[in-house]
């Protein structure tokens, strides 16, 4: 295999053995033999870990609680919203802004305080429907709208 781990590992020496172990830097997780690719595959697609996201979310007139701490009623489409979140998703495409500019203006979720940082979350924490794109994306990746009982998002996985 020679030196070639999958993504996310490296190698380090133990402190307290002095012997090569192998860590996960976005799960966490560390073990003394080298992990294959199919095995980080597998971890991938079972999800079992924490993920770390932001996101800006546009309600609209039919999500679960319409109103935020922007606007007390909400009273735009889902079409609207939908239209809203893909302009911004274009603007950050662009670099007419970053993901955290407009999550702290725009967003209607109080995350915007923090720029949309939702901070570490596992499996069980978030509507199912976010969470399954969260957890699907690579760190970095920007997802395309989708929607949730609360409205519709886009979610930047940070971790």
């Amino acid at each position: 295999m020679g030196d070639q781990l999958p993504p996310g590992w490296v190698k380090n020496i133990s402190k307290s053995t002095g012997k090569e172990y192998y860590f996960n830097t976005e799960t966490q997780e560390s073990r003394w033999t080298v992990p294959t690719e199919e095995e980080a595959r597998s971890a991938r697609s079972n999800q079992t870990s924490q993920v770390r996201a932001s996101h800006i979310l546009a309600k609209h007139r039919d999500s679960r609680r319409p109103s935020s701490w922007r606007q007390e009623n909400i009273t735009r489409s889902k079409d609207e919203a939908l239209a809203i979140i893909e302009g911004y998703r274009k603007q950050i495409e662009n670099g007419d802004a970053t993901f955290e500019q407009i999550a702290s203006k725009y967003s209607d979720c109080s995350s915007a305080h923090k720029g949309g940082d939702l901070g570490f979350f596992g499996r069980g924490q978030m509507q199912k429907a976010f969470e399954d794109v969260a957890f699907g994306m690579t760190t970095g990746e920007i997802s395309e709208p989708f929607f949730t009982e609360s409205g519709c998002h886009i979610v930047l996985r940070t971790g």
